[in-house]
């Protein structure tokens, strides 16, 4: 399979890990819960886990490539006060400010 089309997935956060099963098949995530979750890759998408925190969603459909990547940064977005969660490699999370005494 040729791959045309990327997304890369940063986890941001301590203890936030993932890794990659049966030849790109399945994804395992550490997010923080009390257990992993498990995510089914679609047929024409394929994901590596370069390091323990970074995540290639990689294929020939780009629809299919970020509709899956969409839905692993949906297991947990970045909050926007500390940045912590799922975010795309290149993406930009504004920070808001917190409370003041």
């Amino acid at each position: 399979m040729e791959a045309k089309f990327f997304r890369f997935l940063k986890l941001v956060g301590v203890g936030f890990k993932a890794r990659a099963e049966a030849e790109g098949r399945l994804l395992y995530l550490k997010l923080g819960y009390s257990h992993e979750v498990e995510l089914t890759v679609p047929p024409a998408v394929r994901v590596f886990c370069f390091k323990p925190n970074i995540v290639c969603c990689t294929g020939i459909d780009k629809q299919r490539v970020h509709q899956f990547a969409a839905a692993v940064r949906s297991c947990k977005p970045p909050e926007v006060y500390k940045g912590k969660g799922i975010m795309y490699v290149d993406e930009v999370i504004k920070r808001k400010q917190g409370k003041k005494r």
